[in-house]
């Protein structure tokens, strides 16, 4: 038998002591009256009027011997730590044996009892009284060595997140990530929606969707990969004029520092508005959320320094290419480009390869050369089926996307609101998927004819959790708080 199976097995036997006892070793409340923050920072008050509190919080430290033990309690209000003074002289023989029979470290209890401060001087709460309130039946790692590989920190997160306070800053800096965006967006006059996860036609972007069946309707769908574009832009014809939504959507792609398949985007809409509007609000944004949500505006991300107070560059597609490839992506052939590919090193996927992707790649390859933060303009019109065409020439987009630390860090254009045009580009769409590529959007009818009745002018634009990784300068997986993992083989217990 392992030693893991040893020690639950020996947790086991205290779990039936307890109830033996009478005792429900899982309430479904706790009587405490403060949270220990709270008894923290009114530890001058509480320890002058001697009144008894109960606090109830995990034990994470036991110490001592004979008929004095001293613990630690955790909670989990901020700084909610503090240490427990038991003597068996005040909690009777009887109680101090059976606490000390049936308790372990993991264990959740309460402790009733007064503040008073240690000889050495730390704020303390003397037990009078303690209660069971959750049995742990598995032992927390090692406090000072946590877990250590980082599959198992990810697979056993709520551990992870337990003994390592970075992790959950980074949790809770993620909450003010997207409730700041939130903030901005509202104080703007955007109005937040909600749009379907399951589609019958995925749209708003090129990426291979998760098919599923519907069992009652006997159709298969597709979880959404765009944060309901298409859906959004319908709003706009049915009269709003500034719509955002926050949510999760699901990419069926490679998993890398960068991409993830289960993530969360936010897309804003905005009508009477053009992608130069949609610029300068995403740069104030931008701006706005970095600075509230970690106070500066500067960050070191990989390789890369990054001030967003600096003046943003915009950069040309076409002339960046040329630039770090000698590509002329309007001019050279596909096996022209294919060679530079090689050429390069640039690994790419041959199913169902086409110009659009080798220029995709192209770019790709040069974006990771550009630091930021700047936009990307004047994409080619083949690679946004979904951007209004540039007035001055047709053979680009009004597209924009932000470029931070070699990577694309949010996308946005000016929304092709021609039903003609959009149905043509969809088909030539369709040609692309049904040639093998699997990232081509797919026609969408409804849409179209949704156009037909007619959109105004919109800016739309879509970042993904993406960009909160970068600024927290980790791979994408670890910012998030319970990633996908390939499961385990389950632990076998007697």
């Amino acid at each position: 038998m392992s030693t893991i199976d040893e020690i639950r097995k020996v947790r086991l036997e205290k779990l039936r002591k307890i109830e033996m006892a009478g005792l429900n070793p899982y309430p479904a409340v706790s009587q405490r009256t403060h949270a220990i923050a709270q008894a923290l920072t009114d530890f001058a008050k509480l320890k002058k009027s001697a009144k008894e509190i109960i606090l109830a919080g995990r034990i994470m430290a036991q110490r001592g011997h004979g008929a004095l033990l001293f613990l630690n309690i955790q909670d989990g209000s901020p700084s909610g730590n503090i240490q427990v003074i038991l003597r068996q002289d005040k909690i009777g023989e009887s109680g101090f044996k059976f606490f000390t029979e049936t308790m372990d470290i993991g264990d959740f209890v309460e402790i009733k009892g007064a503040l008073i401060e240690s000889k050495t001087k730390e704020k303390t709460i003397e037990a009078v009284d303690f209660k069971i309130i959750a049995k742990a039946l598995l032992p927390l790692p090692e406090k000072w060595h946590g877990l250590q590989d980082t599959e198992e920190k990810l697979r056993k997160r709520y551990l992870d997140i337990l003994f390592n306070p970075e992790v959950k800053q980074m949790i809770e800096k993620r909450a003010v990530f997207w409730n700041t965006m939130r903030e901005f967006l509202i104080d703007r006059g955007f109005l937040e929606v909600e749009t379907p996860v399951l589609e019958v036609t995925t749209g708003g972007a090129d990426a291979r969707p998760f098919v599923t069946h519907h069992n009652a309707l006997d159709i298969d769908i597709f979880l959404r990969i765009s944060m309901g574009e298409l859906w959004q832009k319908k709003l706009m014809v049915a009269g709003f004029e500034k719509t955002f939504e926050i949510g999760r959507q699901f990419r069926n792609e490679g998993m890398d520092a960068e991409h993830l398949q289960d993530y969360t985007q936010m897309e804003f809409y905005w009508a009477y508005a053009d992608y130069n509007q949609g610029m300068e609000l995403v740069e104030e944004m931008y701006k706005f959320v970095a600075k509230k949500t970690f106070g500066t505006l500067k960050f070191q991300i990989g390789e890369h320094s990054i001030d967003f107070a600096k003046k943003w560059e915009k950069y040309d597609y076409q002339s960046t290419v040329q630039k770090y490839t000698g590509v002329d992506i309007a001019e050279d052939s596909l096996s022209e480009i294919e060679k530079a590919l090689q050429k390069l090193g640039i690994e790419y996927d041959k199913k169902g390869f086409n110009k659009n992707r080798a220029i995709d790649n192209l770019w790709k390859y040069c974006r990771k050369k550009i630091s930021g933060p700047g936009f990307l303009i004047n994409q080619p019109v083949e690679l946004s089926p979904l951007a209004k065409r540039n007035e001055k020439d047709p053979s680009i987009t009004q597209k924009f996307q932000v470029i931070l630390a070699g990577s694309e860090m949010g996308n946005g254009y000016s929304e092709l609101n021609d039903p003609i045009d959009q149905a043509e580009r969809f088909t030539e769409q369709q040609k692309l998927r049904e040639a093998g590529d699997e990232e081509a959007q797919m026609n969408d009818h409804d849409f179209v004819e949704a156009l037909e009745y007619g959109m105004p002018p919109t800016c739309g634009f879509g970042l993904s959790e993406r960009l909160f990784s970068f600024l927290m300068n980790k791979p994408a997986r670890e910012c998030q708080i319970f990633p996908l993992m390939k499961p385990n083989t389950p632990e076998k217990f007697n």
